[in-house]
């Protein structure tokens, strides 16, 4: 009788002995897809309480007891995880916009980047982040602050959209 291959009692890990407390089983993933169902897992260990009800911004209003459910931020804030990342904005060029030095920035690449959205452009090899402007055939980053001046694209700059900025999130 051969000892090696097949199942043998007692051997493996006990059931529920993983970081889920229950048995599990194996399943074929086509590679391309391992990483976002790595993501996808481990994000839901990240949900956090959301509560029904709003906080007053103005006068206070007694408070709900009532959990509304769970809250995943990539839910919320990625609409396109394989195109999105995360930049940190630096300086001030964008402070009327409310994107304040050190902010996280959530960029999408898939959003098409249309008249009026906030972009991450790189131009000339230098990478800035403004608000698109078109008309006549003709296209500008602009500032959100009055110090800063209109950056006009003209063709023989380098340019590449990197994406459109989709959240902020900047500490109090």
């Amino acid at each position: 009788m051969s000892t090696r291959g097949g199942k043998r009692k007692g051997a493996g890990r006990p059931k529920g002995s993983n970081q889920y407390g229950e048995p599990t089983r194996p399943v074929r993933i086509p590679q391309s897809q391992v990483e976002r169902v790595l993501r996808f897992v481990q994000g839901k260990e990240y949900a956090l309480p959301l509560y029904a009800s709003g906080v007053s911004a103005g006068f206070p209003s007694p408070a709900d007891d009532y959990l509304e459910g769970a809250l995943d931020l990539n839910a919320h804030l990625v609409r396109e995880p394989t195109a999105t990342f995360f930049v940190r904005a630096r300086g001030d060029s964008m402070i009327d916009a409310g994107i304040h030095d050190g902010d996280l920035l959530v960029v999408d690449r898939s959003v098409e980047a249309t008249d009026g959205k906030v972009v991450i452009v790189s131009v000339n090899g230098e990478l800035t982040v403004k608000r698109l402007h078109r008309a006549k055939g003709k296209s500008w980053l602009l500032p959100e602050n009055p110090d800063y001046p209109p950056i006009a694209l003209n063709e023989q700059d380098e340019t590449h959209l990197w994406g459109v900025v989709t959240n902020v999130i900047h500490p109090l």
